[in-house]
Parts: C-alpha cells; sequence; structure tokens
C-alpha cells in the first residue's frame, strides 16, 4: 500500500478511529488501526471485538492499493509531532515507511490479514435521524448511566425506536434522564417490545463521529447488535443482554408544584453553593419558598454557602437535599436560555426537571 495523505486529515481520522481501540489488552493486533486503500479512496479500521469503527478518510491520494496496520499510539503521536503538510506511507512485508521532507519514520510489519473484520451495515430496514438531534440525545442522557460494574444493564442506555420517535433512557438508580426527538423508520424498522440497550462506550465514539448537525445518520438493530451510518463511517456496537428498568413505571405522574427556571441561572446557582459541598456527603440542600430559591451547603469543618436564586413561586415552603453533581450535570447539557419546569410534590420527594415535552429528569433526593 502507497498513499500520500494531508497530514492534518489523516490525525483527525487517527485519533476518531482511535476511540474504537482498546483500552486494555484482549489482543496485541487490536493495539493497531487497519488502514485499506482501494483505487479511489482510503478507511480505517479499529476494534476491541466489543465496539468497531470503519471511517473513510479525506484528503489521500492512493499510489498502489493495499492494506497495513499502523499502532494507534505511535502513528498518532507522528501525525501530531511532524509539522508537514504532506506525509507518504508506504506499507509492505518489510514494515511501514511514514516519510517527508525532512523527516521518515519506520514502523514493525504486523499482518493486517490477521486483523477482525468490522461488520458491515447492511441494508434491510433501518431509521434516519439527524446527526444534531441524536448528539443531544446522547448528550443529555449519557451522563446518567450507572459505572459500577454491579449495575451492568444500567451501565448503557435504552435506546427506543418507534415508526416517528427515537428516545434514550439512561439511569443509575439515583436519577433518570429521558431524552426524545423526531426519527423515520424505513422498511418497518422498529424496536419493538425488545429494546436495545447501548454501551455507554459506544455512544461516546459515536458522538466524536457527528460532526454535521444536518447530516442524516441510519440506525439498525440487530439481535444483538448495532449499527450506526454516517457519510464517511460505519460503527458496530454489541448490545448489553439483560432487563432494563421500568422507567415508566418511576416517572412521576403528577405534580402539585410546578415552577418555572432558566438553565443557566439555575447552575449557576447550583454550583457556587456547591463549593461548599462536603466531598464524602455530596449534598446541597434546597429550599424553596415563595419568590426564592435558597441554595445551602456545608462541610464537615464548619464551612458553608448559602446562595439564593429569585423566581416567580408564591406556593408553600418545601425543603429537600441532592448529590449537585446530579444537577449540574444535567444543567451542562442545556442551553442557558432554556426554560426548564421542576415538578415536585412535598419535601423529601424526587424532583422532575422537564424541557417540554422532548426531556425528562428525575433526580432523587439524599436521606
Amino acid at each position: 500500500m502507497k498513499i500520500i495523505c494531508h497530514r492534518e486529515a489523516f490525525l483527525s481520522a487517527c485519533q476518531l478511529t482511535a476511540s474504537a481501540v482498546p483500552s486494555k489488552d484482549v489482543k496485541a493486533v487490536l493495539r493497531n488501526i487497519k488502514a485499506h486503500a482501494d483505487e479511489m479512496s482510503c478507511s480505517l479500521f479499529a476494534t476491541d471485538l466489543e465496539l468497531g469503527l470503519r471511517l473513510q478518510v479525506g484528503g489521500v491520494e492512493v499510489i498502489k492499493p493495499g492494506k497495513a496496520l499502523l499502532p494507534a499510539q505511535k502513528i498518532i503521536s507522528i501525525l501530531r509531532e511532524t509539522r508537514e503538510d504532506q506525509l507518504h506511507l508506504d506499507a509492505s512485508p518489510k514494515g511501514v515507511v511514514v516519510k517527508g521532507k525532512k523527516v521518515e519514520f519506520f514502523l514493525p510489519y504486523e499482518d493486517p490479514e490477521q486483523f477482525p473484520d468490522v461488520p458491515e451495515f447492511g441494508e434491510e430496514a433501518w431509521h434516519e435521524i439527524r446527526a444534531g438531534d441524536l448528539r443531544e440525545l446522547i448528550r443529555r442522557t449519557v451522563f446518567s448511566c450507572a459505572t459500577e460494574s454491579a449495575r451492568y444493564t444500567m451501565t448503557g442506555v435504552l435506546f427506543e425506536l418507534d415508526r416517528e420517535d427515537a428516545r434514550m433512557i439512561a439511569t443509575d438508580g439515583r436519577r433518570l434522564a429521558l431524552a426524545q426527538c423526531g426519527a423515520k423508520s424505513l422498511g418497518e424498522h422498529t424496536t419493538g417490545t425488545n429494546p436495545p440497550v447501548v454501551p455507554a462506550k459506544t455512544l461516546g465514539v459515536l458522538d466524536r463521529n457527528l460532526i454535521d448537525d444536518e447530516e442524516v445518520v441510519r440506525i439498525r438493530v440487530g439481535v444483538n447488535e448495532i449499527f450506526f451510518r454516517t457519510d464517511c463511517s460505519v460503527l458496530y456496537s454489541r448490545l448489553i443482554e439483560g432487563r432494563y428498568p421500568d422507567y415508566r413505571a418511576i416517572l412521576p405522574k403528577s405534580a402539585s408544584i410546578k415552577v418555572i427556571v432558566s438553565a443557566g441561572g439555575l447552575l449557576a446557582g447550583v454550583r457556587q453553593a456547591s463549593i461548599m459541598s462536603d466531598d464524602e456527603t455530596k449534598r446541597l440542600n434546597f429550599h424553596l419558598e415563595k419568590g426564592q430559591i435558597t441554595f445551602e451547603a456545608e462541610t464537615a469543618l464548619g464551612g458553608k454557602s448559602k446562595v439564593e436564586m429569585a423566581i416567580d413561586y408564591d406556593g408553600d415552603e418545601i425543603s429537600t437535599s441532592f448529590n449537585p453533581q446530579f444537577l449540574i450535570d444535567m444543567l451542562k447539557a442545556m442551553p442557558g436560555e432554556m426554560e426548564i419546569q421542576m415538578e415536585l410534590s412535598t419535601s423529601g420527594k424526587p424532583v422532575l426537571f422537564r424541557s417540554g415535552s422532548s426531556y425528562s429528569y428525575l433526580v432523587m433526593p439524599m436521606s
């Protein structure tokens, strides 16, 4: 294989592809990025056997078609540190030579035929979603996934696809995020009564590959796998097996108190007060009264904070406590000017935050 590549474009492509390279050693060959050049284009591949990414690279002139394995960390370091605009890559059984006008690097040869294939997308049926909408679903939910291995099913995001809607739901048992957007089903593609649970890592890789908000993303769900296809990439992932919590039974059906606040104002108040939140207890006291919300926190050594936020409210006083990070995670994913409706009933009960009909975020109080 011989190619001439635009260094910055090839670096960006390698960095994106490397997000699918395993962080732990599975097989030595998987520490590589596989490059495959045909007569017209060049594609990069990476996989950890649970997740696989195929990415077409721009700014490449193919001199001789072929395949090569490029050590992910080494090739990214070479491309990042070299300052030349164009580089030549020449791969043969003797090794891979990366050469510019004033630089030259030699990488040992590894057999590209030993690298596992990344499955094809398939063309039976799929959903289509605007990339900007899909990115918003991911960023408004994935932070709510569990990180403990004991909560295996909840380490992923439940992904429901109907004929005209897409929903992502994530929970760690202490909070729950639900986001939805419009989607288009082709070939009667739906997830039915058994929607998939997609690993959080997969959605993180997908998020980094969604560059153009107006691009249409195709999504196909198989028996135990899911595919995401853009104009220049295909992302494949195994699904998480197991029973996901019934989120519909968790979300409150009604609330006696509803208050409108701005996302930016609420985020500022929570951040300021949480400066004095103790790292061990991670508690933020929340007091709602006529005309304002008061946030209070204190440390075990006696440090205290009190922040007041004016709101339009004329109801009963209510007090509760939250982990402030739970609120910060949600509010960072929202535009500062967006209005959010807080729904609650009595002190010590969960609070539901809503943004229209497209987003709901439930936070459990601290005892």
